[in-house]
């Protein structure tokens, strides 16, 4: 048996998310599909993160068993991705040991959020993110993500339906940086992104926290008053979940010799 990691890019417009469900199209589905199409073997594709719907990976690593592999590593993602739609893209394939699971072998996680101020969004950038009112406050929001960083109970961020007993998540980073775009000839338009990373994250946390710092961008909450959210660990005290498809995976980190 050969426990192969791979590493998964996706645009998460038209999936129902990673994890499989009955009936609807996911990441995980449709790996499993281009397994047995590719291989002949039907595997259970396990993943780091289970993206919601909507939500997008550059760098979601995924991994399965295989037992009669008789591809080179280097031409298993050839073979998966000539089974792939074109948003989903398999980059990388490389055998790990039996033990490891892309998920509880993590050390962290990074996500980012994308936020973009402007009267409209190009085409290219529209299912990417979350076009907002210009303005926000930007420093506010940089004071009120650096609350975050440190252990927490993150209860104030998550939301129904997560299967978590441990609502402790230590985050070691959170950044909220600011890039302009062309919007048209002779014109620009803020992009504010978000860069969270934590060793484990509550189901819609970084959706949640994205909602709840806009609420300080907008003057209706205060760096202190975020705080205060946080440490009160009270749902209904944040703000609303910002939509899914401004959310991207970027990566997960591995002790060393799980990284490549």
């Amino acid at each position: 048996m050969t426990n192969v990691k791979l590493i998964v890019q996706y645009d998460g417009t038209r999936y129902h998310g990673f994890q499989r469900q009955n009936n609807l199209v996911t990441i995980q589905s449709e790996l499993e599909r281009a397994f047995f199409s590719a291989t002949g073997e039907e595997v259970v594709v396990r993943g780091a993160g289970r993206t919601d719907a909507g939500v997008h990976a550059e760098g979601q690593v995924a991994s399965a068993k295989l037992f009669r592999l008789k591809l080179p590593f280097d031409r298993l993602p050839v073979a998966l991705n000539a089974h792939l739609a074109p948003d989903i893209v398999v980059t990388h394939a490389a055998p790990v040991p039996d033990d490891f699971d892309p998920r509880f072998s993590a050390l962290a996680k990074t996500y980012r959020y994308r936020l973009f101020e402007g009267s409209y969004v190009s085409p290219f950038w529209r299912p990417y993110v979350y076009q907002v009112p210009a303005d926000l406050d930007l420093a506010a929001m940089q004071a009120a993500a650096a609350r975050l960083v440190g252990r927490h109970d993150f209860s104030s961020f998550r939301s129904a339906g997560s299967s978590a007993t441990d609502p402790w998540r230590t985050v070691s980073r959170a950044a909220l940086d600011e890039t302009y775009v062309p919007l048209a000839p002779g014109r620009e338009a803020r992009m504010l992104t978000f860069t969270i990373q934590a060793d484990g994250f509550l189901y819609k946390m970084v959706r949640n926290i994205v909602g709840t710092l806009l609420l300080v961008g907008r003057g209706k909450l205060t760096p202190d008053g975020f705080a205060g959210v946080l440490d009160a660990r009270d749902r209904t005290l944040a703000g609303p979940a910002a939509p899914a498809k401004g959310l991207c995976l970027v990566g997960v980190d591995y002790p060393p010799g799980l990284s490549a």
